[in-house]
């Protein structure tokens, strides 16, 4: 069985595949070998390499299952050739992107981005601040990395309140949000971005929050109408911090730049020096699982 990998993966992160296991590498600019050319398994990459995979697509006649190294795939979904099945990395990003949210709650619930900007401007700006502990913490699509942020912020006594899709023991349905959004301190958005998602945060759901209550967006920043955003901001309705938008990159002149109360930061609390070790410890098991001919972990059905 060949796996096509990109080209820019390390050596190291290469070994341990189970025997029988040939791999190819997606050049960055060369022509697809022979060898590549017949994969049946493939990694995608994302970012500058993603244009790349997307025009050797129609020459990877063999290609049964691509895994990516992202939890989401908007980007990567309308793109595939229908018959091929497609997993994502739900599990790969849970550490870094659960701490970038405890980062961001603290971060915002002391002020540390107001205290920034006064220390660069050599301005002492007494405040009170306010406490984590005791807190409402709403999660908007509870999976994995929601699991992960509630582990990590369970020391600070918080009570939480969990939204899906699909109502199970413990996590409430979308329908029942209108009464549970005023409750909340704080909204954390780790909603997929799908035909479904799109927009699905409005003026609504921002106008039944508590006023000042504080939004994080770690999940997409499609899933939110920025308009309705901005004004919720400029009502101070709520407060904001981010790590994606819509676009993105945020183009230069839009309001999330310089508002008050807000904080951004450039998509990037997946991205940190330990991810493709995890996306491979995944990708191993699952090349394994479809030589065996087992079920595969994190197949996306509706969407994600």
């Amino acid at each position: 069985m060949i796996l096509l990998v990109p080209e820019t993966i390390e050596p190291r992160l290469l070994q341990g595949f189970p025997d029988g296991v040939e791999i190819a590498l997606l050049p960055k600019e060369a022509p697809l070998s022979e060898q590549a050319s017949q994969a049946e398994f493939a990694v995608a990459p994302y970012g500058s390499g993603a244009k790349r995979f997307f025009a050797e697509l129609p020459n990877l006649k063999h290609l049964k299952v691509v895994q990516t190294l992202t939890a989401g795939v908007d980007w990567i979904l309308p793109r595939l050739p229908p018959g091929i099945v497609l997993c994502d990395a739900a599990g790969v990003h849970d550490v870094p992107v659960s701490e970038w949210i405890v980062a961001a709650i603290l971060s915002a619930i002391k002020r540390f981005p107001e205290f920034r900007d006064a220390q660069r401007e050599q301005r002492w700006a007494y405040r009170w601040v306010d406490d984590l502990e005791g807190s409402t913490v709403l999660f908007l699509g509870y999976g994995s990395i929601a699991r992960a942020t509630e582990k990590r912020l369970a020391p600070f006594e918080v009570e939480f309140i969990r939204v899906a899709r699909t109502a199970r023991e413990g996590v409430h349905a979308w329908a029942d949000l209108p009464a549970l959004l005023p409750k909340a301190d704080v909204v954390v958005n780790l909603l997929p971005h799908t035909p479904q998602t799109d927009k699905l945060i409005g003026a609504a759901q921002f106008a039944q929050m508590k006023p000042g209550a504080l939004f994080v967006n770690a999940g997409r920043g499609k899933t939110v109408d920025q308009e309705a955003l901005v004004e919720a901001i400029r009502a101070k309705q709520v407060r904001l911090v981010t790590d994606v938008t819509d676009p993105e990159p945020l183009p230069e002149g839009h309001p999330l730049w310089s508002l008050p109360e807000v904080f951004l930061t450039p998509h990037m609390a997946g991205s940190t020096p330990k991810l493709y070790e995890r996306g491979f410890r995944l990708v191993r098991e699952q090349v394994a699982r479809y030589i065996r001919g087992e079920p595969l972990q994190n197949v996306v059905q509706d969407g994600y």
